[in-house]
C-alpha cells in the first residue's frame, strides 16, 4: 500500500521552462565520468559546478550510492526504411506483445500486417489508450525478429545504434527496461572503484523503467495525472546492507522510487518486489532519500516534479536557471547534477 500525502497546490504549467534546442545532448560525454556536475546544497542553497569524476569530493562519507541495475532492451521493432513501428512495451509471452504502434490505421482488430520477408503481425486487440495487443508470426528472440529490434532512444535524441552500449550503465543486468535509467550513465569502473575506496558502497536495486515515468503529464491540476506501474525488486541482502546505511545516496529517480516504495514509515527494508505506481510531487515526504544524483529532465515530466520535491519548487527554478546559463547539457546523454 503506498502512503498518501497531501500535494501542494500546484499545476502543470508552473513546471514549464524554455530549454534552447542546442542544450539537448545528442552524445554522452566521454569518457563518461567527464560529463558536468552541478552540485547544490539544500541547507545553504548554494550551487558549484565541477565536473562527474570529481563527484567524490562531494559525497558524505560512508553514504550508500543506490542504483538501478536494470538493462534496457531493444523493444522498438522498425520495418519498411521505417515506416512501420512496433515499440513492444510488455511481451505476453514470445510471440504476443502489448505495444505502440506506427502508422495505426495498418493495425487494426483481426488485421495481418506483413513486417518483413517471413514475419507477420495480426491485431489482436486495441485498448482504450491505443496499445495494441498484437500476435507475432515469430518469436521475439527468432533470428529474423532480432534484425528489426532497435534500441529505443527518446525521440529527442537522433537514433544511432553506435551509441547503443553508451545507453547502458556499466553495471545493467537483467533487461526489462524501455528507457535507460540514465543518472548511472555517468559511472566508470574506475570512479565506481576511487568511491569504493572512499567507503562510499554500490547498492543495487531493480526498476524496470515503462513508458508511465516519461509519459506526459496532460492534467492542469498534478495530483490528477495517473502513473502507470513499474516492476521493481530489492534482494535480501540488499534490503540488509540498506538498513546498516549511515545515509543514502540515490542514483537516479528511478531508485528513489524503489526506495521510497519499499520502506514504510517507520520501518526497515525487506526483500520486496513489485508493482509500484508511486508518484512524488511538492510535498512529499521522503522516508529513505537523503541525497540524489540525477540528469536534468523534461518540461512538465513526473520527473521534475520529483526533484521540485526533493529540493523545493523554488529552488528547483534556480537550479535549472543555473544549469540553462551555464549551458549545461540536458536529459538522456546530458550532464548531471548531485542534490545534498
Amino acid at each position: 500500500m503506498i502512503r498518501k500525502y497531501i500535494p501542494l497546490s500546484y499545476t502543470l504549467k508552473d513546471f514549464d521552462y524554455h530549454l534552447p534546442e542546442e542544450l539537448i545532448a545528442q552524445k554522452p560525454a566521454i569518457p563518461r565520468d567527464h560529463s558536468r556536475l552541478l552540485v547544490y546544497d539544500r541547507e545553504s542553497g548554494t550551487i558549484r559546478d565541477d565536473y562527474f569524476y570529481n563527484i567524490g569530493k562531494y559525497l558524505p562519507s560512508q553514504t550508500s550510492l543506490v542504483v538501478n541495475n536494470s538493462k534496457v532492451e531493444k523493444c522498438r521493432l522498425l520495418f519498411n526504411d521505417d515506416k512501420i513501428e512496433i515499440f513492444v512495451t510488455k511481451a505476453v509471452d514470445d510471440r504476443i506483445v502489448e505495444a505502440m504502434v506506427r502508422p495505426g490505421k495498418k493495425f487494426k482488430p483481426g488485421k495481418t500486417v506483413e513486417l518483413a520477408v517471413g514475419l507477420s503481425a495480426k491485431t489482436l486487440n486495441i485498448a482504450e489508450d491505443g496499445i495494441r495487443t498484437i500476435e507475432l508470426s515469430r518469436s521475439l528472440d527468432d533470428a529474423i525478429t532480432e534484425k528489426y529490434k532497435h534500441t529505443p532512444f527518446p525521440p529527442y535524441i537522433e537514433r544511432d545504434e553506435s551509441l547503443a552500449d553508451r545507453y547502458q550503465t556499466i553495471y545493467a543486468k537483467d533487461e526489462g527496461s524501455k528507457a535507460a535509467p540514465t543518472a548511472g550513465l555517468h559511472f566508470t569502473p574506475e570512479l565506481i572503484s576511487k568511491l569504493e575506496k572512499q567507503g562510499i558502497e554500490k547498492k543495487e536495486v531493480t526498476l524496470h523503467v515503462g513508458l508511465g515515468t516519461f509519459a506526459p503529464v496532460k492534467t492542469d491540476k498534478i495530483e490528477d495525472h495517473i502513473m502507470h506501474s513499474e516492476w521493481y525488486q530489492i534482494s535480501a541482502d540488499q534490503a540488509s546492507a540498506l538498513n546498516r546505511s549511515k545515509t543514502i545516496t540515490a542514483v537516479g529517480t528511478t531508485s528513489v522510487r524503489v526506495l521510497e516504495s519499499a520502506k514504510k514509515i517507520g520501518q526497515k527494508f525487506t526483500a520486496c518486489s513489485g508493482e509500484t505506481d508511486i508518484f512524488i510531487t511538492p510535498g512529499y515526504t521522503f522516508q529513505s532519500v537523503d541525497h540524489l544524483i540525477t540528469n536534468f529532465h523534461l518540461p512538465k515530466s513526473t520527473l521534475l516534479m520529483l526533484i521540485s520535491a526533493f529540493i523545493g519548487f523554488d529552488e528547483m527554478k534556480k537550479v535549472y536557471q543555473h544549469a540553462i546559463k551555464e549551458e549545461y547539457r540536458f536529459y538522456s546523454f546530458g550532464d548531471a547534477m548531485l542534490l545534498l
